[in-house]
């Protein structure tokens, strides 16, 4: 009875709080913000004020709201900082549910930790941060930030919509240019947001946006968010100042800025690559010796010193020390290239599993990582040069069919790196299997790779014998399986890894009676059902297509035969195909042939429920059963 009152005296305390207080309450967001959120932005306000051509103030406050602890590193609760960054303005309040301040942090009570990620050997990188561990959810962080930077080349981007899981309700980015130097703007996906208003023409504001789930298969979450990248077409970066009106400068800056000067070695080691290359016929003969010398000698380490980490230590250092980043081993490989004769460029990409390119359209500060190219006539070959394993001019899965930035004593410019195609990435099987009585089997399997898969079971190379059997018997995935021989051969000359395993396994084949059942499809099995959604949000896409090829010769005991085979399966659409045929070659033995091309593709949302549908038959076709008749 006395609910009623209570709820109204509830909600006129509620109408009566101010904005700015409102922002503190968990309570009073929306229904459709705290929908499918761990965490909502209730306000992020960054403002970007631009001095000079080597300062620039970056003023952050932002409001968050934490609803479990997925949400917790939503807060971005740090800030990054070396000696071209001055954190002026730092501290934190944390409130409660319904909006009371339950914890205060003033600059001085920031955890101060160097940001070396275990590799690092110099890293003159640190961050500002707090702890807290909540009481209970939901809570509330207001973090407020102000730093001074002298580094001009890299503008913060703007992201409306933070992350997957995360809605938000009020964001906003402002730059003030009072340097006289222009600047440049880059606006990607905002048209899908009528939420984003331009306020004038380096000032938006971004109002109730709900979050995006994850679902699968979905492109990579900068790719089709909106987001904007401001930078100066004059900038500075540590003292040492450059032009950025295209690519073609930015890329002239960092040649003779950043590499130039670097790239001296001893008159011994030059000695020692032309003698070990003076018999090379050619220039990818010497390059493939200097790439060997290079993976022999020296291993990879992070070293993040130098111009923002973007300058590479010295040739001369890497070859007495034995070690550098991917800067300096890159740096280092190119040197020793140029030495024997050999064209290369130092390359400038984003290295990650999924493909991401450098915005040719936008000249800025862009990418993670660095490899070599090669030019060859019209094609070029690309080195991952910290890889101590790698085949040499293999970048599969890592910075394969993407643009980057090639860097020459002539300027920068675009290109795209090797595309590994779908009917070049093949696993192809070839098996003989005998199947006793007891529904026993023995089998000698030969697995060739090629192409992109060449590197799926690379890594177990370094294993000992047993670590490796215990892989093979978990990657098969049958019951009573032992390995009773292995022999693995990596050609990184051909690049193609092949496995050649005997094995065993009690009881594959279960009685039905006196009859035997089994499936003829032992070894590479589809098992993965992919999620259903009531109503498909995203577009999605798969990076690199493949093809596996699997070929089993099947034995059966001489007084059992085989029963009638299912009719041969052909499957094809714009997704992929899919095949499979068996035939009796004689009483007691059958070839079962099975052919899977899943294609590299990009599908609107509408075609994910026939996706979805032609994974399920490829799982229930590969799981399907036959059965073999005792003839006594």
């Amino acid at each position: 009875m006395r609910l009623k009152p209570i709820i109204s005296i509830f909600f006129i305390l509620i109408s009566s709080i101010t904005f700015s207080q409102e922002k503190f309450i968990a309570l009073t967001i929306s229904p459709e913000l705290k929908k499918n959120s761990n965490a909502v932005i209730r306000s992020s306000i960054t403002e970007v004020d631009i001095e000079s051509i080597d300062k620039i103030i970056v003023k952050q406050h932002r409001i968050v709201t934490v609803f479990n602890e997925s949400g917790q590193s939503k807060v971005n609760g740090e800030v990054y900082y070396d000696n071209a960054v001055n954190i002026k303005k730092l501290e934190a309040k944390i409130y409660n549910a319904i909006g009371e301040e339950v914890k205060r942090i003033k600059k001085k009570d920031f955890k101060d930790v160097s940001i070396a990620d275990g590799f690092s050997i110099f890293n003159d990188n640190r961050a500002k941060y707090f702890n807290y561990t909540p009481v209970s959810y939901p809570y509330t962080v207001e973090f407020i930030s102000e730093t001074v930077r002298t580094n001009t080349a890299f503008i913060p981007r703007w992201f409306p919509l933070e992350d997957y899981y995360v809605s938000t309700e009020f964001s906003s980015f402002k730059v003030n240019n009072n340097s006289g130097i222009e600047l440049s703007k880059r606006l990607l996906n905002f048209e899908d947001y009528i939420s984003i208003e331009e306020v004038s023409e380096f000032n938006y504001i971004a109002k109730k946006i709900p979050a995006l789930v994850s679902e699968a298969y979905s492109p990579s979450f900068t790719t089709f968010t909106p987001n904007l990248k401001v930078a100066l077409k004059a900038f500075s970066m540590e003292g040492v100042e450059g032009t950025n009106t295209s690519w073609g400068n930015f890329g002239q800056w960092m040649n003779d800025k950043l590499i130039k000067g670097t790239e001296v070695l001893p008159e011994s080691t030059k000695q020692e690559i032309k003698i070990l290359t003076k018999d090379a016929s050619s220039s990818i003969e010497k390059a493939r010796i200097v790439y060997k010398y290079v993976q022999d000698k020296s291993r990879y380490v992070s070293i993040q010193v130098g111009i923002g980490g973007w300058k590479p230590m010295l040739a001369s250092d890497v070859d007495r020390l034995g070690y550098g980043d991917c800067k300096g081993l890159t740096n280092y490989t190119k040197s020793l290239l140029e030495t024997v004769g050999v064209e290369s460029y130092y390359t400038v990409v984003y290295g990650d599993s999924n493909i991401r390119s450098i915005d040719r359209d936008f000249s800025s500060l862009e990418g993670n990582h660095v490899i070599l190219t090669i030019p060859i006539q019209e094609d070029y070959v690309w080195l991952e040069c910290t890889s101590q394993n790698s085949p040499f001019g293999y970048n599969a899965n890592f910075t394969d069919d993407r643009d980057v930035l090639l860097v020459t004593s002539e300027g920068g410019r675009i290109v795209h790196t090797k595309e590994y195609k779908t009917i070049s990435n093949t696993q192809e099987t070839k098996a003989d299997i005998i199947i006793n009585e007891d529904g026993n089997i023995k089998a000698k399997l030969n697995i060739v790779y090629k192409g992109s898969q060449y590197d799926n079971h690379t890594y177990i190379e370094s294993k000992d014998l047993e670590k490796q059997k215990l892989f093979y018997k978990d990657y098969y995935n049958i019951n009573n399986l032992s390995i009773s021989a292995l022999k693995i051969n990596n050609d990184k000359e051909a690049i193609v890894f092949t496995e050649d395993i005997e094995l065993e396994a009690v009881s594959y084949a279960s009685k039905a009676g006196v009859n035997l059942l089994f499936s003829p499809n032992l070894f590479n099995k589809s098992t993965v059902v992919l999620p259903k959604y009531k109503t498909r949000e995203l577009p999605f896409e798969k990076d690199r297509g493949y093809k596996d090829v699997d070929e089993y010769t099947i034995k059966i005991p001489v007084n059992y035969s085989f029963e009638s085979f299912k009719e041969s399966i052909n499957i094809s659409n714009k997704f992929g195909s899919y095949k499979v045929t068996m035939q009796k070659k004689n009483s007691n033995t059958m070839h079962y042939k099975r052919e899977l091309i899943i294609n590299k593709g990009k599908y609107l949302k509408e075609d994910y429920k026939a996706f979805r549908a032609f994974y399920i038959e490829i799982v229930n076709h590969d799981k399907s059963r036959i059965a073999i008749a005792n003839k006594k």
